[in-house]
């Protein structure tokens, strides 16, 4: 380790971290418990520069394109839920696209991202499913944010997440995805499957880049 600031995994906190990647601008390590790939606290990008990548985005709710992508997410979820289900779109970005294909089949849906609507009251109830689609590669603190995403859930609920994933070192070197210097947690099937087990979860992996999680019935 090259600082005592990035020696805690900030998913499972675990202190088993090596160095993992080094490029032009940024450090990243990974955690030999979860297997979090994450980059060094002190590249982690202010709001102001999140939010200037952010504008950038070109997420138009009524691009069909854009419904497509989304659609490998909201399409497994459709099938699993019943009618009239209630969900949360966590981290919706400028175009809650994904909340409004939910809506158009029937289902209530509520957003939420510390940008774009960042009124926090939709946080404090549950949901009978929440997506989280392209957004949990921007976390700074994944455990905190990982126990927020867990709790908006109601029990036997679904949580989908789509992120692409960590492969190896070697793929990791060349990967266009670590370039957005918003991308700061890159999850692996072994993290997820980690948190599947740590949390008592059910996990699905859709395609490869879309996970569904459920949680247990009460």
């Amino acid at each position: 380790m090259t600082s005592a600031e990035n020696s805690t995994c900030p998913l499972c906190l675990e202190q088993r971290i090596e160095h993992y990647h080094r490029d032009k601008t940024r450090d990243y390590y990974q955690c030999q418990h979860c297997q979090l790939v994450f980059v060094a606290r002190a590249s982690l990008p202010a709001l102001s520069k999140e939010r200037a990548v952010y504008d950038c985005h070109q997420n138009d709710v009524h691009d069909s394109g854009y419904r497509r992508f989304l659609g490998r997410t909201a399409d497994p979820i459709l099938a699993r839920i019943a009618n009239k289900a209630e969900g949360l779109d966590f981290g919706c970005g400028p175009g809650p696209a994904l909340a409004a294909m939910f809506t158009e089949q029937g289902h209530p849906m509520a957003v939420y991202d510390p940008i774009f609507a960042a009124d926090r009251t939709p946080l404090a109830k549950q949901y009978d499913f929440v997506t989280c689609t392209e957004a949990i590669e921007h976390f700074h603190y994944p455990h905190k944010e990982w126990q927020t995403l867990l709790q908006l859930v109601r029990p036997g609920g679904w949580l989908a997440i789509m992120t692409k994933l960590v492969a190896n070192k070697e793929r990791f070197s060349t990967w266009h995805y670590k370039l957005d210097p918003t991308h700061v947690s890159f999850f692996s099937r072994s993290t997820f499957e980690y948190l599947a087990q740590r949390d008592q979860l059910t996990l699905e992996f859709i395609d490869s880049d879309v996970m569904l999680f459920q949680t247990p019935n009460d």
